[in-house]
């Protein structure tokens, strides 16, 4: 299976724009503050969901109430379309009304795919 292609900084931002992502040292990172555990977890367990259906997995750290995801194409060593569709696919997860620092009251949704 070929791998993708290296995307451009400016490709990511701009297909990133209006979600909560952001790009530090190459790769893709996400924070978010869910109302409680049992909401963090439970969000940890839909991206797995859809980490799964793209067969492509962030690297997670849950610590109570916050869930930290980061993302990269590692084998590429650099961001692709696969980090971009699957940062998307997250978002979707998140509560139109999420902020980094727990806005939402719960924050998420769970993914069916």
């Amino acid at each position: 299976m070929s791998r993708p292609d290296p995307l451009s900084h400016d490709l990511v931002v701009a297909a990133l724009a209006g979600t909560n992502w952001r790009i530090d040292d190459g790769v893709l990172h996400l924070s978010a503050e869910l109302a409680s555990f049992p909401a963090a977890l439970g969000f940890v367990v839909s991206v797995g969901a859809l980490a799964e259906a793209h067969n492509h997995h962030p690297d997670i750290d849950l610590r109570f109430r916050t869930v930290r995801l980061v993302l990269s194409t590692h084998d590429v060593g650099a961001l692709t379309e696969l980090d971009v569709d699957l940062a998307l696919a997250i978002s979707g997860l998140l509560d139109p009304t999420f902020s980094d620092r727990g806005a939402s009251p719960g924050g998420w949704r769970q993914s069916t795919p």
